[in-house]
């Protein structure tokens, strides 16, 4: 429910305000479409997989391990918001090298910071990410989850708003609050940067990529998003394999 709450909400604020509303006229056909289709597989399509097929092939391959493991909801709460944010930054860098690029350059062709182009990818590229095999792992093994998926609701949620066009000002309290230890819209959209810069991977946390030197520090968003590519629909969905030059870097 969070995570619809927080859809609702950035999309909500964003057609009330009419300069954030130009964004979205802007858009082109294909870009909507390729948005709205994702949304609804990595919205709905992979969650009802992970509580399904997923959670199914860990009752037939770990049989005698279902809700074997008891947790405090702290520590549960951490694994999903922190620990499972640490195995995700690397899968993200993994997605940066020669051999993954050609997959996530897809997510990369956005040239704005968009609620609706967050989950924008390759259709299959969600079996290539952690969340949907951790997720339904530690829900399997749990025998109290909530806790745990309360942070994995909060990470989904966060994440909608680091695509989306709501930054925080560096003079506001809240900015001086989160700044320190949170990746912002700001921080994020340097990610996705036309110039190509480095770094950034982290989802929820800065720690990692300051730990392992990726991270790039900027209070203001970059003047332009987005790589170019000659990618047609089909391939944006199914096939992306005419590769681009882009982020290949660990």
């Amino acid at each position: 429910m969070l995570v619809f709450f927080a859809f609702v909400i950035l999309l909500t604020l964003t057609v009330a305000n009419d300069n954030k509303l130009t964004l979205f006229r802007l858009k082109k056909r294909e870009d909507w479409f390729v948005d709205g289709i994702n949304l609804f597989f990595q919205g709905i399509l992979i969650p009802i997989l992970q509580i399904t097929v997923i959670y199914q092939l860990y009752q037939h391959l770990l049989p005698n391990f279902q809700s074997s493991l008891n947790l405090h909801p702290i520590v549960a709460f951490c694994f999903s918001f922190v620990f499972v944010d640490y195995l995700y930054y690397w899968n993200h860098r993994l997605f940066h090298t020669r051999w993954l690029w050609y997959v996530h350059q897809v997510h990369h062709t956005v040239t704005q910071m968009d609620v609706l182009g967050t989950s924008r990818n390759t259709l299959w590229t969600s079996f290539l990410i952690i969340y949907l095999w951790v997720h339904a792992l530690f829900i399997y093994l749990l025998q109290d989850s909530s806790w745990y998926v309360a942070g994995v609701s909060l990470s989904s949620a966060l994440d909608l708003w680091r695509h989306s066009v709501f930054t925080p000002k560096p003079t506001s309290l809240f900015y001086r609050c989160l700044s320190p230890w949170l990746i912002l819209p700001q921080n994020h959209a340097w990610h996705h940067a036309s110039s190509g810069t480095v770094g950034n991977y982290g989802a929820n946390f800065k720690l990692w990529d300051k730990i392992h030197g990726t991270y790039f520090e900027c209070d203001k968003a970059p003047d332009s998003l987005g790589v170019e590519t000659k990618l047609s629909l089909t391939q944006k969905l199914f096939l992306p394999f005419n590769y681009s030059q882009g982020d290949l870097s660990l």
